[in-house]
């Protein structure tokens, strides 16, 4: 059972969210035609070593990919996360991927 808190799209600020005992990680993104570029993404020292981070894109990638979106990897974190993950290479414009 899974009890961990939701991550939640936060629309109005351009980002994915969640918060872990009163600090909230969350990752900041922008919408582009056929896409979206994830920018930065934020996790507090608190939670950090906690697999946070990694929760977080690999919850973003999941979404971009079951809304048919290329990503756009500007943030480091999520770059290394592509590379580090072949399953989600196709979907990436750093790997060849193309726009919609």
């Amino acid at each position: 059972m899974d009890t961990q808190p939701p991550i939640v799209l936060n629309e109005a600020d351009h980002r994915f969210e969640f918060t872990i005992d009163g600090h909230m990680a969350y990752e900041v993104f922008e919408r582009f035609p056929g896409g979206i570029a994830y920018e930065h993404t934020i996790v507090p020292e608190a939670l950090e070593g906690r697999g946070v981070g990694s929760r977080l894109v690999r919850h973003i990638l999941d979404d971009a990919a079951a809304n048919g979106l290329k990503v756009r990897p500007d943030c480091p974190f999520v770059k290394a996360y592509i590379d580090r993950h072949p399953e989600y290479q196709a979907n990436s414009l750093a790997h060849g991927a193309q726009p919609g």
